[in-house]
């Protein structure tokens, strides 16, 4: 894991979202400004740690970034203006939220809508890489798991406590027989096995 080359240069943010690729539930992004003294040997991409590990990170990184802010977009919002503008939507709120302004952002994938004439870098598997996107990608991913498991207890049948909204065979068949809820993108495909947008 490295800090950017351009940390001690810029207050640099890292960006990264959660929930692009799921059939319910808003996605989520993060942005994290880090000291550039920042080391933790467990912090990786969220998607190759344990729920625990997740969460045991989100508090040391809470504790420790010089700034974070988590951002939510609707189903509403992303049926209306596409997931890959909403993820970005999203990344852009959190952005906004941050109480140290961004110099330089680096942001996890090889696309990103420019925010504020603030310089950028796409990195692809950035959370895999770069500190402050692996923190990001931490904080989004658990404000959104957390998120669909409040959401689980009203709608139960959909098993949004383990699958948090992806497109796994059992959400797809409870969407079948149950049909849509609030919570759900009316925009996506549901029977196909792989996600793909109409």
């Amino acid at each position: 894991m490295l800090l950017s080359r351009y940390q001690d240069s810029y207050v640099e943010a890292g960006c990264d979202e959660a929930g692009r690729g799921c059939l319910a539930g808003p996605v989520f992004a993060a942005a994290v400004i880090l000291p550039t003294a920042f080391r933790h040997a467990l912090l990786n991409d969220s998607k190759q740690l344990s729920a625990t590990h997740r969460l045991e990170l989100r508090q040391v990184i809470e504790t420790e970034a010089l700034a974070f802010a988590v951002s939510s977009v609707s189903p509403q919002e992303i049926d209306r203006i596409n997931i890959h503008k909403a993820s970005y939507l999203a990344m852009h709120q959190a952005l906004d939220a941050l109480k140290l302004k961004a110099e330089y952002i680096i942001v996890d994938g090889n696309r990103f809508i420019p925010y504020r004439q603030t310089p950028y870098c796409c990195i692809v598997k950035g959370d895999g890489k770069y500190l402050s996107i692996a923190a990001a990608s931490i904080l989004a991913k658990t404000y959104r798991d957390e998120y669909m498991e409040q959401l689980h207890s009203e709608f139960p049948q959909y098993g949004w406590s383990q699958n948090k909204g992806y497109p796994t065979v059992e959400h797809r068949s409870a969407i079948l027989s149950h049909g849509f809820t609030p919570h759900h993108r009316r925009t996506f495909r549901v029977t196909d096995p792989q996600l793909t947008l109409f």
